[in-house]
C-alpha cells in the first residue's frame, strides 16, 4: 500500500532550519509592560520591531483590568453562538462603541477578522454580482469573494485608472462592490480612498475597506482612513476591522446600516456558527476603544515615530514602496538575503521576521518592519543601526 505524503507548505521549512534562518513561530513569553521590548524564548529580551499592537497597549492596565473583571463576573466562556444563547451584554456594548468610534448605525462582531471578511463578502454577494479588489488585498477577502460565487475580478494595485475599467465592464444590472485594504500589511500605503469613493458613486458600486492596519494608525485620533483624508463617515458603505492589532484582543468586526447589520446576523455563516468572543476578550477591545479616545497622543506619537524611522531607513539606502504608514517593507529581493538579513537583527536582539512568497510576489522578499507609540527615538536609531549593518554586509545597501 502506498502511503499518502504529507503535502509542502509554501515555505520549505526543512531547508530554512538546516541553514539555521529559521525564525518562525518564536515563543514571546513576555511583554514587557509600555515598552517596545519582549522575552523570547531561547533568546532573551529582544527589541520588537515586528508587533501589530501599533499603539503599544499590550499590556495597558486598565485593559487588563476590564479582561479580568469579565472574567470575574461571566467567566470564561458563552452559553455558546451569539444568535442562540452566547450573547453578552458586553457583545452589545462592543457592538454600539465600535459603531460610535466608526460613524455608523450599527455594527457586528465576528470571532476573527478573517472570519469577519469571509462571512460578510459571501453574505452580501451572489453568483450574478460581480466584486473587485485591489490586487493587494488581504487573502481574507480572496477567500470571502471566492466563497460568495460572484464574479471576482482584480485591478492594478492603488491605480484608479485600471480600477474604473474593471467598472466599467461590470454588469450594471447587478451588484458591484469594490473592496479595498485600508493600509496594505505587507507594503505599509493607503489606498486612494477620494478617488475610490469618486469612482463607486459615478457607476453606482458600494465600498468595503478592510482597516486591520489601519484603525488606531490612521486619523489624528486614530479613527482610521476617513478622517486620514478628511472625509465623513459616509464614505465608506462597509467598515471593517480586528480587534488584534491597535486593539489588544481577538476578533473582528463590520460596522454600517442597521440593515445590513441585522442582515448580517441572521445570514452570515462566520457569525451563525462560529463561537461568541469570549467574555474578557470583549471587555478588552471596549476598554481599548476607550484608552484610543483618552490617550490620542499615543496615535500622535506612532505616527511621528515611523516617520522617523522612515525617514532613517531611506536616507540608509532601504528600498521601502510607498510605505507610509507604521508598516516599512525592507525589500531585500532574494529570499535568502531577507532570511539572512532578518537573522543578523534577531542575533543582535531585534525581533524582526522576513516575509517570502507566496505572502509577497517572486523577488520582492522582505522585513516587514514596524515601529509602536511606545519606541523611544533611541531605540528606533538602534534597530536602524542593526539593520543597516547587516544589510551593507549582505550588499542589499
Amino acid at each position: 500500500m502506498t502511503m499518502a505524503t504529507v503535502p509542502r507548505g509554501p515555505w520549505d521549512v526543512e531547508h530554512y532550519q538546516g541553514l539555521g534562518l529559521y525564525f518562525y513561530l518564536p515563543e514571546v513569553s513576555e511583554v514587557v509592560p509600555g515598552t517596545a521590548r519582549v522575552r523570547v524564548e531561547g533568546r532573551g529580551e529582544m527589541l520588537m520591531f515586528g508587533s501589530y499592537s501599533y499603539l503599544g497597549l499590550i499590556r495597558h492596565p486598565a485593559i487588563d483590568r476590564a479582561a479580568q473583571e469579565a472574567i470575574a463576573k461571566y467567566g470564561t466562556g458563552t452559553n455558546g453562538v451569539r444568535l442562540l444563547a452566547g450573547t453578552l451584554p458586553l457583545h452589545r456594548e462592543l457592538e454600539e462603541s465600535i459603531a460610535a468610534f466608526k460613524g455608523t448605525e450599527a455594527a457586528i462582531a465576528f470571532a476573527s477578522g478573517y472570519m469577519a471578511n469571509i462571512s460578510t463578502i459571501s453574505a452580501l454577494l451572489d453568483r450574478h454580482d460581480t466584486v473587485i479588489c485591489d490586487k493587494l488585498d488581504h487573502a481574507s477577502i480572496v477567500d470571502g469573494c471566492l466563497l460568495s460565487g460572484a464574479k471576482m475580478v482584480r485591478f492594478r494595485h492603488n491605480d484608479l485608472g485600471h480600477l474604473e475599467e474593471r467598472l466599467a465592464q461590470a454588469n450594471p444590472e447587478r451588484q458591484r462592490m469594490v473592496i479595498v485594504d485600508g493600509v496594505y500589511s505587507m507594503d505599509g500605503d493607503i489606498a486612494d480612498l477620494p478617488g475610490i469613493r469618486a469612482l463607486c458613486d459615478r457607476y453606482g458600486a458600494r465600498l468595503m475597506v478592510d482597516e486591520a492596519h489601519s484603525l488606531g494608525v490612521l486619523g489624528a485620533t486614530g479613527t482610521g482612513i476617513e478622517e486620514h483624508f478628511g472625509m465623513g463617515p459616509e464614505a465608506v458603505d462597509i467598515k471593517m476591522g480586528t480587534f488584534s492589532k491597535s486593539i489588544p484582543s481577538v476578533g473582528g468586526f463590520v460596522a454600517g446600516s442597521a440593515e445590513m447589520i441585522t442582515a448580517l446576523k441572521h445570514k452570515a455563516r462566520g457569525f451563525i456558527y462560529s463561537a461568541a468572543i469570549p467574555p474578557a476578550s470583549a471587555a478588552a477591545s471596549i476598554a481599548a476603544l476607550q484608552v484610543i479616545r483618552d490617550e490620542p497622543e499615543r496615535v500622535r506619537a506612532l505616527q511621528e515615530k515611523f516617520a522617523y524611522f522612515r525617514d532613517r531607513l531611506a536616507a540608509a539606502g532601504f528600498e521601502l514602496l510607498a510605505s507610509r504608514a507604521a508598516i516599512a517593507p525592507i525589500v531585500c529581493g532574494a529570499d535568502e538575503l531577507a532570511t539572512r538579513l532578518m537573522m543578523h537583527c534577531v542575533e543582535n536582539g531585534i525581533f524582526v521576521q522576513a516575509i517570502l512568497p507566496p505572502v509577497v510576489p517572486v523577488g520582492s522578499s522582505r522585513l516587514r518592519a514596524t515601529v509602536t507609540a511606545t519606541h523611544t527615538i533611541e531605540e528606533i536609531d538602534h534597530g536602524v543601526e542593526v539593520l543597516t549593518e547587516g544589510a551593507r554586509k549582505l550588499g542589499i545597501i
